[in-house]
């Protein structure tokens, strides 16, 4: 089965263009206050009107309040809502979207539980864990502490880039990988070089 690819924290029009060239699968937008790729509602919503179709548009959150998730899904058209932070899964399933949860590896979780407990999800995202930070901290955990048999899709995240990804899905063979720092230039801006290798990287695995 094909690894589907998402690239997070696009913040520039013509990174969004880019990625839908080398084909991706799902483009992320961030709407956390305290992340250096934060977009604006306004500036999502002008990067959602040029990406082509079949490609998702996903908005991440974290610990946001409600109505901020409500206004950016139908402002911006988002297909697929990524929550960061320690939102229930009650609070998840109420946007009349598919979402995916993200989980970071910190020492001792117990990551059945953690699936389990967004049994409704689309799939379940796992980061890399550094105290202060939620994404973008461009560090890898270690992948074999992930265990098999999880009962929703997994989304390998933190810190993946060309030169690791190949193995990472080899190892852990998920369903789909997701990076933001790793073809970055600057943060929020991305680097069509690196773009093009990390592609390159995961169709060869």
């Amino acid at each position: 089965m094909r690894t589907r690819i998402k690239i997070c924290g696009i913040t520039r029009i013509e990174d969004a263009l880019l990625v839908a060239e080398l084909g991706v699968d799902a483009v992320g937008l961030v709407f956390n206050a305290q992340s250096p790729r934060r977009v604006t509602v306004e500036q999502a919503a002008e990067i959602a009107k040029v990406l082509p179709a079949f490609i998702t548009k996903v908005g991440l959150f974290v610990d946001a309040r409600a109505e901020q998730v409500s206004t950016a899904r139908d402002e911006v058209g988002l297909d697929l809502i990524q929550f960061h932070g320690s939102e229930t899964p009650n609070f998840c399933r109420g946007f009349d979207r598919p979402y995916i949860k993200a989980v970071r590896m910190r020492e001792g979780i117990d990551v059945h539980a953690a699936v389990s407990a967004h049994g409704a999800s689309a799939g379940v995202l796992l980061d890399s864990y550094m105290a202060g930070q939620v994404g973008g901290t461009g560090h890898s955990f270690d992948w074999s502490r992930i265990p098999s048999g999880l009962s929703r899709p997994l989304i390998l995240a933190g810190g993946l880039n060309a030169e690791n990804v190949t193995e990472a899905i080899r190892q852990v063979q998920p369903y789909a990988v997701d990076v933001s720092s790793g073809v970055e230039k600057d943060k929020g801006i991305k680097d069509s070089d690196r773009l093009a290798a990390f592609f390159e990287a995961v169709a060869r695995a």
